[in-house]
């Protein structure tokens, strides 16, 4: 027990009336600390904690918080029974600040086994190499060197050069240029023989995007033009134009280029770099584009995949016509505001290729590489290899695409790329002095090849473990640009962030999920469905929500969801109004001065947390909804934020709901009128993070898939994969998180991981393949428990089952 005589010792020589208060204040923060150490203790109902580890449920707490006394470990309910009456908690203080009981649900049942044999040789690529070939590469590359490192590396596929901007061997197509210093050798054909020699795939990189002025004069109906009819040049080397995509340029002179090669050459696949357009759509006025519907409209947009996946069928069956198990694939980059619609591709595509090569000036945030994982996972049954580019050069809005980037930055979104269930994918560009002036990012991607050959087994993801789905909703990413007072093409890419660092902040396992397969057999693995301003629904997707709700699902939508039909025409009301009990009751209200808020109207677990204010922050934008019975929160409207002397609100009460919340049978719903996600990614605010994660919990009814409970700002992916699980984590601790390169790691202690698998399934093994070592574990019935000791960058846990 911890009584006054223990407190006076803490205290030493302070005298104990005085400090009893301040002392207090530490007693409960070294509760929070201890509870919040060790969340695989959970409460009951009768207020106690049990360990998932130790029967008798033991809780460690801090020694340096209780200065090396004897109480450094005491069973938790005896500590709170323990506690004088001015210490005591009480169980709704406790629940304030430690959230609900988190209960752990079984992970499903293991998949079949997968017999490697019957996949298609694609599949089975498990690094992928290569050096974007220049110009004056044929007169400098030591081809013998190039193939080396990339054979030596373990290389199994490298992306060799065609291209159909310059002509890296002797073509005959006509306006396919010679590449300067070629002097009509065979360079391509050179390297092609080599890495074939070395036992290597080889994939023909072209590039149908631009073009010189012989093919323009010829052709000027070729070319992307203007609105004032004037061609569209290449921003950098005005000597090139862009072509359309629309024109007989991608019929016939990029497939006479395909047929010409695969005549020639003993190649795997076919891959075209710069088409389709990354992160946007097109805008040409040229003499076909002009009979279009306009650009950035979703009847644009149909026509656009139209006439994509045309082409990409027709390069497909080129490819073929040499060797039945070649492919044609594209540049399919861009993470969530991909050009392409990723449902439809998904069911023609072989392989997906993220060209997601660094972080981007639009996209800062560490985690730009497994967001693009969590898109390629969400279209991904099976049929596809995916494969994301690492750039091993410098990235962002300063570039030298000739020389490395910091080797931690360049490490880190290879992480990413396994972790998110991808293939790594190392890429440079250039072959001055042989091999490369600059030799250093050399070392980076041997070192990581050979690092994960050693553990290919465990990196072949079979299917995601996450019981969260996120809606990503291509068409409004690509098509809706929010409301008239903030819009941009940055203001889903915004909300997006919002969504997914307050995810990765809450340690949540969750996918993406395309708007096109919200159908039963996508959506029964989440017990909650997130709906982030998701402003684009059509009716048939509203009702699939409907039957997800009323089959037991769970839902949190905000702001402007189902607003628009998939046309971008309005409604009257939302689209999932009826849903959630609510109606449109005015326009979008925006910011003028101070943001609205939310007035505290009553407790909720959506509220832990919350104490000593009657006011919360609300959200940039909102859409007034009707006023509700029993609401938690009310909005108390913007007003004025300068001068002081009038900020204050008039209103200061109202019956407009910040958020409606609602329970039917199993299901539970969160709407918030605000884009609440939005507005966390622009300012970063606490109350905001705490809200959502206690909406996110509620609405999940406290469950949990897989928990992992330690320090630090870290991602998580759970997969399953042959051998059995792995568990990975991303360290995102570092002052560059969100700006700049990483420059240093900042390890992480102690991460507890606790997982209730499958009736029947024993773990014979968890290896961290990071640390190089094993750790113990324990097994009680399904539940499993271990800890990871140590996290630097990146560690994964493989667990082999059986």
């Amino acid at each position: 027990m911890i009584a006054s005589s223990d407190v006076r010792a803490i205290v030493g020589p302070l005298r104990f009336a005085a400090e009893l208060k301040a002392l207090e204040r530490e007693l409960r923060a070294a509760l929070f600390l201890a509870i919040t150490t060790n969340r695989a203790n959970y409460i009951t109902s009768a207020g106690n904690y049990t360990s998932h580890r130790r029967s008798e449920g033991t809780l460690m707490f801090n020694r340096r918080i209780f200065l090396k006394t004897s109480a450094a470990a005491l069973p938790l309910a005896t500590a709170l029974n323990a506690l004088e009456p001015a210490f005591a908690l009480s169980r709704d203080e406790l629940a304030a600040i430690t959230g609900p009981a988190l209960k752990l649900v079984p992970l499903p049942p293991r998949l079949s086994s997968l017999d490697s044999a019957t996949q298609p040789w694609q599949q089975k690529v498990r690094r992928v190499g290569q050096s974007n070939m220049t110009e004056h590469d044929p007169a400098v590359m030591n081809v013998e060197e190039w193939a080396d490192y990339w054979h030596t590396a373990g290389a199994d596929m490298v992306f060799v050069s065609v291209t159909g901007i310059l002509a890296f061997y002797p073509s005959k197509v006509q306006f396919h240029r010679h590449a300067k210093f070629l002097n009509n050798r065979d360079f391509f054909g050179e390297c092609v023989a080599a890495a074939r020699k070395r036992g290597m795939r080889v994939v023909a990189r072209m590039s149908p995007d631009l073009n010189w002025s012989d093919a323009l004069e010829a052709h000027p109906e070729w070319a992307m033009r203007h609105k004032n009819g004037s061609v569209q040049f290449s921003s950098e080397d005005p000597r090139l134009f862009k072509t359309c995509m629309f024109t007989t340029c991608m019929d016939d002179y990029v497939a006479a280029i395909i047929r010409e090669v695969n005549s020639l050459y003993d190649v795997d696949c076919f891959y075209t770099n710069g088409w389709p357009p990354i992160g946007s759509l097109p805008e040409c006025y040229c003499a076909i584009c002009s009979k279009l519907p306009a650009a950035d409209t979703p009847a644009y947009w149909r026509v656009f995949n139209d006439r994509l996946f045309e082409l990409w069928n027709k390069y497909d069956a080129i490819a073929k016509e040499k060797k039945p198990d070649s492919f044609y694939f594209a540049n399919l980059g861009g993470n969530v505001h991909a050009s392409p619609n990723l449902d439809r591709l998904a069911k023609i595509a072989a392989w997906f290729q993220g060209d997601n090569q660094g972080r981007t000036n639009d996209d800062p945030a560490v985690w730009g590489c497994s967001l693009q994982g969590r898109v390629a996972n969400a279209v991904h049954d099976g049929s596809l290899a995916v494969a994301n580019v690492t750039a091993a050069y410098s990235t962002g809005l300063v570039r030298w695409r000739n020389v490395s980037k910091n080797p931690a930055e360049a490490k880190m979104w290879m992480n990413e790329t396994l972790a998110s269930g991808m293939i790594p994918y190392y890429h440079f560009i250039g072959s001055e002095a042989g091999f490369g002036e600059d030799r250093r990012w050399q070392k980076v991607g041997t070192d990581y090849f050979h690092w994960t050959a050693k553990h290919d087994a465990h990196f072949k993801c079979r299917r995601s473990i996450a019981n969260i789905g996120v809606v990503m909703g291509q068409s409004t990413q690509l098509l809706y640009k929010g409301p008239s007072a903030a819009h941009s093409r940055e203001y889903m890419r915004e909300t997006t962030h919002g969504i997914y660092e307050t995810l990765l902040r809450g340690r949540f396992t969750f996918d993406f999920v395309h708007e096109d397969r919200l159908d039963p057999q996508h959506l029964r693995k989440y017990r909650v469905l997130l709906l982030p301003n998701i402003a684009m629904l059509s009716d048939r997707q509203c009702q699939q929500i409907h039957d997800y709700v009323h089959s037991g699902g769970s839902i949190m939508a905000s702001f402007e969801t189902g607003l628009y039909d998939e046309n971008l025409n309005q409604r009257p009301d939302l689209g999932l109004a009826d849903l959630f009990g609510i109606s449109k009751a005015g326009e979008v209200t925006g910011t003028n001065g101070n943001a609205y808020y939310g007035r505290i109207e009553r407790q909720h677990p959506i509220l832990n947390g919350f104490t000593d204010t009657n006011w919360l922050p609300g959200a940039q934008n909102r859409l007034p909804v009707k006023s509700v019975q029993h609401p938690v929160l009310t909005v108390v409207p913007g007003f004025v934020q300068y001068p002081p002397e009038l900020a204050y609100p008039s209103p200061s009460h109202t019956e407009e709901p910040a958020v409606v919340l609602r329970e039917a049978g199993s299901s539970r719903m969160a709407w918030f009128p605000g884009d609440i996600e939005r507005t966390y990614w622009l300012t970063g605010h606490g109350d905001l993070l705490r809200l959502l994660h206690n909406t996110i919990r509620w609405i999940m009814n406290d469950e949990s898939i897989v928990h992992v409970q330690g320090e630090g700002f870290v991602e998580l992916f759970v997969w399953e994969t042959n051998p059995g699980y792995a568990i990975h984590l991303l360290n995102y601790t570092n002052p560059n998180t969100y700006r700049g390169w990483v420059q240093s790691i900042y390890p992480l202690g102690p991460q507890t991981v606790s997982m209730t698998l499958p009736v029947g399934v024993r773990v014979r093994l968890i290896e961290l393949l990071s640390a190089g070592h094993t750790v113990p574990f324990q097994q009680a019935g399904g539940l499993l428990s271990f800890t990871i000791p140590r996290l630097e960058d990146y560690e994964v846990a493989a667990i082999t089952v059986g």
